[in-house]
């Protein structure tokens, strides 16, 4: 086996696994030793077929997945307010939370309701937060993420992203007949929508800037491709399909071009950058290694790679005016791969070997270049930062399978997206 084709063998073991598609169940498996206690009313409704759709459910299970709030059980409730002026805050506060969260979901006409909320703090009976979201039935789940964001930001001071989405490859069934998914859900995994499926694989769904098309690589003719969707129509085209190989796309802040991996003619691996309305090709690296795994700084001067030219994986930057040249960022760690960088850019996500296993770690940017490892499953693959970079969401296995899984940016909050049957790979988690 030659060094290029055993070090894709590497990076790419968790992309070949048999997967199968479904919604998800998720698992908080560490919170944040002081979460916030909150209690989420259900709201009033006065038709029955608004009251068929639980938004406080929705919002207590949003802010619950955070790790950083406890919603109270709603066994224990000892009263159902729905506006501020019945809430009875010394009841509330012997029940030990802080803040409430009260409302009403009221129809307004055919096929519209309105979600009317309130939060308070309990402890001083403040007025902290008063809002209302108009929608139609199909996006009541999404405007409740929408109240579960404001309520989010307003405690924590962070912007929510419960509202955003998620894009993932799964695969069912076993060879020769395995089909290949690739699936774009709410950020919670309910809600997932088929937009490309294969009996070829499918790999590296990148988002674009603006959250409405999806990069990937496709093997559909044999050979890798890449290929732009565009979700609403639906409506996809080829742009890259050199000889050799084509993956690893992403997409640059403008939208305008893609950094990309392709092979030379002796199969060595290099980052290119491609601009899709000319096809114009940018060679960036050029070192007999293999570079690969490209991911673009916010202002579209310097590309993230993993690259092997110092003996085995490790991460640089480089410069993208000419004559710059790729610098090492990673020195800890015989492996270190899969750069993501986090909103801010204040940190790089990436993949590491600990102890013979695979993690996610980060890597302070800022200060000293500080290593912090997040988790501490076998095989913690594929990390994907949130818009408000509160979370990483990456690929792992439980109990045989693959997951997705969720860690806070500083390893103190990690949950489980567990599909109820099959496995799932490849989170990217798109922009707000």
């Amino acid at each position: 086996m030659t060094k290029q084709l055993q070090f894709m063998a590497v990076i790419g073991f968790f992309l070949f696994c048999p997967r199968t598609w479904a919604e998800f169940v998720v698992e908080v498996t560490r919170g944040q030793d002081q979460a916030i206690p909150i209690a989420v009313v259900p709201f009033s409704s006065a038709e029955a077929a608004a009251a068929s759709f639980d938004v406080a459910q929705v919002v207590s299970n949003d802010l619950a997945r955070s790790g950083r709030f406890k919603p109270m059980d709603r066994k224990d409730f000892i009263d159902e307010p729905h506006t501020g002026s019945s809430i009875a805050f010394d009841d509330w506060r012997r029940l030990n939370n802080d803040y409430i969260v009260v409302g009403q979901l009221q129809p307004q006409g055919e096929d519209r309701f309105n979600i009317a909320f309130e939060l308070y703090n309990v402890l001083n009976h403040q007025r902290l937060l008063g809002f209302q979201i108009s929608s139609n039935r199909a996006g009541l789940r999404l405007a409740s993420h929408q109240v579960a964001d404001m309520i989010f930001e307003k405690i924590i001071g962070i912007r929510g992203a419960f509202a955003t989405h998620i894009a993932y490859i799964s695969m069912l069934g076993a060879v020769p007949h395995r089909t290949y998914r690739l699936i774009v859900a709410d950020a919670d995994g309910e809600n997932p929508h088929i937009v490309m499926q294969s009996n070829e694989p499918l790999m590296s769904p990148a988002w674009s800037p603006d959250g409405q098309s999806l990069a990937y690589v496709s093997f559909e003719d044999k050979l890798p491709s890449i290929y732009v969707q565009y979700l609403k129509t639906g409506e996809r085209r080829q742009v890259s399909a050199r000889a050799g190989v084509n993956q690893a796309p992403a997409w640059s802040p403008d939208g305008k071009k893609l950094a990309l991996t392709l092979s030379t003619r002796d199969g060595n691996l290099d980052v290119y950058v491609l601009d899709l309305a000319t096809q114009a090709l940018t060679r960036i690296t050029d070192d007999p290694g293999i570079d690969t795994e490209p991911q673009w700084s916010k202002d579209g001067h310097t590309l993230y790679f993993t690259s092997d030219r110092a003996g085995g994986p490790q991460i640089y930057s480089v410069g993208l005016s000419p004559g710059d040249r790729p610098r090492r960022l990673t020195f800890q760690g015989a492996y270190n791969a899969r750069p993501r960088l986090s909103p801010d850019e204040s940190t790089l996500a990436f993949v590491t070997q600990e102890d013979g296993a695979f993690r996610i770690a980060t890597m302070d940017l800022k200060g000293h270049n500080d290593m912090q490892v997040l988790t501490k499953g076998r095989s913690d693959v594929s990390p994907s930062y949130a818009p408000n970079g509160a979370q990483i969401i990456y690929a792992s296995r439980d109990r045989g399978r693959g997951v997705l899984a969720m860690v806070s940016s500083d390893g103190r909050v990690q949950e489980r997206l567990v599909s109820s049957e099959g496995d799932v790979q490849e989170p990217a988690w798109s922009p707000f």
